[in-house]
């Protein structure tokens, strides 16, 4: 994603500055890991970082700790009634005087997301003011930290800079913002039972692009996958909120959430081959690779052979199974949130169509999805989310 760098490696100094660092430039977008929509986790168990702990468990394991803490915090929400937004709005906001100064935030960070994510953008308009605004301030948290590693100064970034990014983080959730985009989100976080550990998490995301470029079998990959996308979901879900009317489970709603996460990057990852091959980075399970009969020479090479059309077909395929556990957990979000959910799904799955139409030519073609059928697909998407909650879990 084109953006400009983000000065957390400069000291305190640069506050001043950092009010006016919403990204202008329309360079060409890379691997969006913002997905919005991505949904999914589950009840009480700490979980520091599902990074570290035991390395003999899975991926999905450590990931699913995460899972269970989130969803608790929002288990709780849901069956105290006094914790209504508008209580929880008057509590977190005592003391904060200057109401245009917020409100401003608020709307630079929707400027944001109106310039690099029309669509979603476009069906945030139809939640509430107070989710709209929240969501809003979670995207452009999440774009801020995806340029330090993918942005136009990236090369620039240390392990420093990263751990001064998330002591702001840590601060932020203490109620102290660092600059104006910051204040925004420490008011959303105020406000709704959100964990830090998901942003903590996409944190060790970027830290991975520091210091990783291939990645051995699936299991890895995964991982990768939570951290870059599919934090956004347990970020997302506590905002957009769970119907009323719905029946399922708390934890199936964060898992379909988590599902769409990681369906979204395996989609970015697939689409993106060539592109990341000339950067050196393969993000491709190196075993599977192997297998197939493929190298990194291979897709160095960017030739598009059998063994590599029966290769993608397995990834899309993959790909495919994620977003149809997606699919469940979208019509148990709040109906005013179900449509941007909806048109993220549907828009970036025909991205894995696209790769096909192009004969699987991922090195030097890059699929998307054309504005005729990206208009097509937003009356589709919100018949979808007129449809209420179904009766699947």
């Amino acid at each position: 994603m084109a953006g400009v760098l983000l000065w957390v490696i400069s000291p305190k100094e640069n506050a001043t500055a950092l009010l006016s660092l919403i990204p202008r430039s329309s360079g060409k977008q890379k691997r969006c890991r913002l997905c919005p929509g991505a949904l999914k986790f589950s009840t009480g168990v700490s979980a520091f970082s599902c990074a570290v702990a035991n390395p003999a468990r899975s991926s999905e394991e450590k990931v699913y700790e995460v899972v269970l803490k989130q969803a608790a915090l929002v288990k709780q929400q849901r069956q105290n009634e006094a914790l209504d937004l508008n209580t929880t709005a008057e509590t977190a906001t005592d003391g904060m005087t200057d109401w245009d100064l917020l409100n401003e935030a608020y709307d630079r960070c929707g400027e944001v997301c109106a310039e690099y994510a029309k669509t979603f953008y476009l069906g945030t308009l139809l939640m509430t003011p107070e989710r709209r605004k929240a969501v809003w301030a979670i995207y452009v948290w999440c774009r801020r930290t995806d340029e330090l590693v993918d942005g136009p100064n990236a090369s620039h970034i240390t392990p420093r800079a990263l751990d001064r990014w998330e002591k702001r983080l840590d601060d932020l959730f203490q109620g102290r913002p660092y600059d104006m985009l910051d204040a925004a989100l420490s008011d959303t976080v105020s406000k709704y039972p959100v964990d830090i550990q998901p942003f903590k998490d996409m944190i060790e995301g970027m830290r991975l692009d520091l210091r990783k470029s291939r990645y051995n079998n699936f299991d890895e990959l995964y991982l990768y996958c939570y951290y870059v996308a599919g934090t956004v979901g347990l970020m997302s879900v506590p905002v957009m909120g769970i119907a009323p009317e719905s029946k399922a489970s708390t934890e199936s709603v964060y898992n379909a959430a988590l599902a769409l996460g990681i369906a979204n990057q395996l989609t970015n990852i697939l689409r993106d081959v060539g592109e990341d091959g000339r950067r050196g980075r393969i993000y491709l399970p190196q075993d599977e690779l192997a297998q197939a009969g493929l190298s990194d020479d291979d897709i160095f090479r960017g030739q598009v052979t059998e063994k590599w059309r029966n290769f993608m077909k397995g990834q899309i395929k993959r790909a495919r199974m994620f977003f149809d556990e997606a699919e469940k957990g979208v019509a148990e979000l709040n109906a005013a949130s179900r449509w941007p959910v909806w048109a993220s799904l549907l828009l970036y799955r025909q991205i894995l169509d696209a790769i096909e139409e192009n004969d699987y030519n991922n090195f030097t073609k890059r699929a998307y999805v054309g504005k005729a059928k990206k208009f097509a697909s937003l009356p589709v998407a919100y018949g979808r989310a007129l449809m209420g909650t179904s009766k699947l879990f």
